[in-house]
């Protein structure tokens, strides 16, 4: 199984960006989703998850700006970031509780490759 994220790039402030995570591979179940970053010479933390049923929560800094979706036919999280600011700027990783559908598979934390995002005049 594997996370494949996309929409990255570079903006200017107040611009706005979607980030897609894909997943994909053989027969599998998803549980939560959710969308981290990491900015240069700080720790990787919490945007934003979506739980199975939708329920989402957001990290402070993002509320009202960013809005996490899913859809769980296409095993795909987005991340739509309106009125994006210098301080979004990072690499962002989606996320996904993965089980596979195999006798005695666990429920597993996968990543994905990571997309960068700069926002920058």
């Amino acid at each position: 199984v594997q996370l494949q994220a996309s929409g990255g790039g570079l903006v200017q402030p107040g611009e706005s960006l979607r980030l897609s995570c894909a997943a994909s591979g053989a027969s599998f179940s998803i549980n939560g989703m959710g969308w981290y970053r990491q900015a240069p010479g700080k720790q990787r933390e919490l945007v934003a998850d979506i739980t199975s049923g939708g329920s989402t929560r957001y990290a402070d800094s993002v509320k009202g700006r960013f809005t996490i979706s899913r859809d769980n036919a296409k095993n795909t999280v987005y991340l739509q970031m309106n009125t994006l600011k210098p301080e979004d700027t990072a690499v962002y990783y989606c996320n996904a509780a993965i089980r596979r559908r195999v006798l005695g598979a666990v429920w597993s934390d996968y990543w994905g490759q990571g997309t960068q995002v700069t926002v920058s005049s």
